[in-house]
């Protein structure tokens, strides 16, 4: 569900994030209207409502883990946890965490990939969250939620800055978990994830 269906309709900040997503046609190939947040990070207004909504949903939901799928999901997911007093714990692509960790492959709509965590990064019974910045097929959080449930964990809901709707599919990947957005992409032609 967006945001803006979930009591935030007419709240400020949600337009404010959408202006600040800037859209490079073309990139990384042609087609492809990529959605680039990093703009949102030069606003310092912007990115900390774009923390705040975040945080005043989960505030009071005794999460304990905010799992950020790399690398964008990074940028947000620290902030978050901070201000609700839980911890963060990387999601990496294959080969970027030392130590031991645990694997989940999944496919995209261009290819496969495949997501890490260390082990021992998440204990039985914890409640999580998993935070990305953009959703369209939901082939990433779906991995990132069999990560964290074969850890034990209890996967509340997942939550991105963009949401595609033409090209979500993620209700049936995400094994009944929620999906919070909080806007659409701008000029949708396309979409790129990397």
């Amino acid at each position: 569900m967006f945001a803006a269906e979930n009591g935030l309709k007419g709240d400020p900040r949600l337009e404010a994030i959408s202006d600040a997503i800037r859209v490079i046609p073309h990139f990384p190939k042609p087609g492809i209207m990529f959605q680039d947040i990093t703009p949102l990070f030069l606003n310092h207004k912007v990115f900390k409502d774009t923390v705040d909504i975040f945080v005043e949903r989960y505030r009071d939901m005794a999460i304990s883990v905010v799992a950020g799928i790399e690398a964008r999901g990074f940028m947000f997911a620290p902030c978050i946890a901070l201000a609700i007093g839980a911890k963060f714990v990387p999601l990496r692509k294959r080969g970027k965490l030392p130590g031991k960790v645990i694997s989940e492959a999944y496919e995209l709509e261009y290819g496969k990939d495949c997501l890490e965590m260390h082990v021992g990064a998440v204990q039985q019974g914890e409640k999580a969250v998993v935070i990305d910045d953009l959703v369209a097929t939901g082939g990433t959080i779906s991995a990132a939620i069999k990560l964290l449930e074969c850890a034990g964990a209890e996967v509340v809901e997942c939550a991105c800055v963009i949401g595609v709707p033409e090209l979500i599919k993620a209700e049936n990947r995400l094994n009944g978990k929620a999906l919070y957005m909080l806007v659409e992409p701008n000029e949708v032609q396309g979409y790129c994830r990397s």
